[in-house]
């Protein structure tokens, strides 16, 4: 007899907060294991454990999540794997808070081992300092009767007291597989630390990618701009298909091994800063969404509560700011977890970029997040809630460049204040941030399925502007229409960010926008 769905039906699902979301499938789950075994509790489905790691680790696992979470198993399973015969895979790295002296690395491995741990030095035949990993194991039972019970094991080693601007080589490993081992070579890593100074550099950027060929290429092409790092503006790989909280909104936790896979050609050397969309919402976790994000990732301290807001962070690398925000938490479009903070990361926002406009190395702030405040697709457009609560913020504090994903194209405006034209940016132009405005750039052509706009395409060889576009905005009473001028740049394709930054006495930022076919789409610059 095929078993009984646990989603949650749709009638149900557009009244429920994603915290309540979370409680009804844990408690549906429940009462179906129960039914099930008759003796089998909550707590004994998911007792929480690490698997063969250290103790340090374990005690650290425990604080991030309180027992009993039905996302963690125990570690048993660990004693029946031959280690030599499990190989890591899907590695990615994330900076500290500090750039210059602090680097996570983590990874997956497909079946519970012993030990975990890594191994890192300076020169990649001499790895001699060897690091116990931290294990999260995240569970995801059978949601829907379409889609089977999920174990995944998640590593992370958080290094700090790293030297500024050194290039240092890891691998990764578990009892029966050292990468130590000459066979094993071919798994070694590395990474650059930011230098002590700030000198130029380039990072690159999208939103919206998933699993697709699409997808694969632009990181091709990532790879090839030799970024510091990368921004990635949430809906990260769309194990949740839907992002709206509704009865088929599960989510499929296959698809993220797919994506990390896929990823880990740059993410294994580039550092991978991800914040969080609609489609991250995943609500059998945690109460909020994020318990997956949580064991998947390990993303600077340092903003609020890493467990509640893991896509709230910031850091400085070189001459830029760089701030990470949640817009779920404002969006007036998709409201599952919309005021979650209870404001805290609006506060939390206005400090920030109080301290980046007073660091004596900050030239320029970059802030990045999912929903878009600027945006004229016929999907989502422009979010009313990001626009009340921190537009006035980027204003006041001079930010110098907005990039947002969740409209899967790439669109930019002209430098804007209070939401209106302050100065046309035509494609090739310079822009002043501190005297003309900010531009905002959507770069959600990462790798998913592609939307379209109102008005025509207009990019680089082919523009065709417009004076008015016929576009609209959330609000709390729904969509409301509106006839825009700042729409200057549009694009159907997929495409990312790369954008050039000079430091010294006359800094700058060059943006360009790349078709996955290398082809330029727009560029311009940005000075202070």
């Amino acid at each position: 007899m095929e078993p009984p769905r646990v989603g949650i039906p749709d009638h149900l699902a557009s009244r429920m907060t994603l915290p309540a979301q979370h409680e009804y499938l844990r408690r549906r789950l429940t009462r179906r294991s129960a039914l099930r075994a008759g003796t089998v509790t909550a707590g004994a489905v998911a007792g929480l454990g690490v698997l063969g790691g250290s103790a340090n680790a374990a005690q650290h696992v425990a604080t991030r999540t309180p027992a009993p979470s039905p996302a963690f198993l125990p570690s048993s399973a660990a004693s029946r794997v031959d280690g030599s015969l499990v190989a890591p895979f899907a590695r990615h790295l994330a900076f500290g808070a500090d750039p210059r002296t602090q680097m996570t690395v983590s990874w997956q491995v497909p079946l519970p081992v012993k030990r975990p741990f890594l191994r890192v030095g300076t020169h990649p035949w001499d790895l001699s300092r060897k690091i116990d990993a931290e294990v999260r194991a995240l569970h995801t039972p059978a949601l829907t009767s379409k889609l089977p019970a999920v174990d995944q094991y998640y590593l992370h080693v958080e290094l700090e007291r790293l030297r500024p601007d050194t290039t240092y080589y890891y691998g990764i490993g578990h009892t029966g597989f050292d990468p130590a081992d000459p066979r094993n070579i071919g798994t070694i890593g590395s990474f650059r630390t930011a230098p002590a100074r700030p000198e130029s550099f380039t990072f690159t950027a999208f939103g919206d990618q998933g699993v697709s060929y699409d997808a694969l290429a632009n990181d091709a092409l990532i790879l090839g701009q030799n970024p510091s790092f990368h921004l990635h503006a949430g809906d990260i790989c769309y194990a949740d298909s839907s992002g709206q909280g509704k009865e088929g909104d599960t989510y499929d936790a296959r698809v993220w091994d797919q994506f990390l896979a896929q990823t880990e050609s740059v993410a294994s050397r580039v550092p991978w800063m991800v914040t969080t969309g609609n489609h991250d919402m995943e609500a059998w976790y945690s109460p909020n969404g994020y318990g997956g994000q949580n064991a998947r990732w390990s993303l600077p301290k340092g903003g609020l509560d890493a467990e509640k807001s893991p896509g709230v962070y910031s850091f400085v690398y070189g001459n830029v700011g760089v701030v990470a925000l949640d817009a779920n938490d404002v969006s007036l479009e998709i409201r599952a977890n919309t005021g979650y903070t209870g404001g805290a990361q609006t506060k939390w926002l206005e400090r920030r970029l109080k301290e980046l406009r007073a660091h004596r190395d900050v030239d320029f702030v970059v802030v990045f997040f999912h929903h878009c405040a600027f945006s004229t697709t016929n999907a989502h457009a422009s979010d009313g809630g990001v626009r009340d609560a921190w537009v006035p913020l980027f204003d006041k504090y001079r930010v110098d460049l907005v990039v947002n994903g969740h409209n899967h194209v790439y669109e930019r405006t002209d430098a804007l204040r209070g939401g209106h034209v302050a100065r046309t940016v035509p494609i090739g132009e310079s822009v002043s941030s501190t005297r003309d405005g900010i531009v905002y750039v959507t770069a959600g052509g990462a790798g998913k399925a592609l939307y379209d706009f109102p008005a025509p395409d207009s990019y680089e060889g082919h523009e065709q502007h417009v004076d008015s576009v016929a576009s609209y905005h959330w609000t709390d009473a729904g969509k409301v229409t509106e006839a825009v001028e700042w729409s200057r740049v549009r694009y159907t394709g997929f495409s990312f960010l790369a954008v050039r930054v000079t430091a010294g006495a006359r800094p700058r930022l060059e943006v360009t926008a790349l078709a996955e076919t290398g082809e330029r789409v727009d560029h311009f610059t940005i000075t202070r």
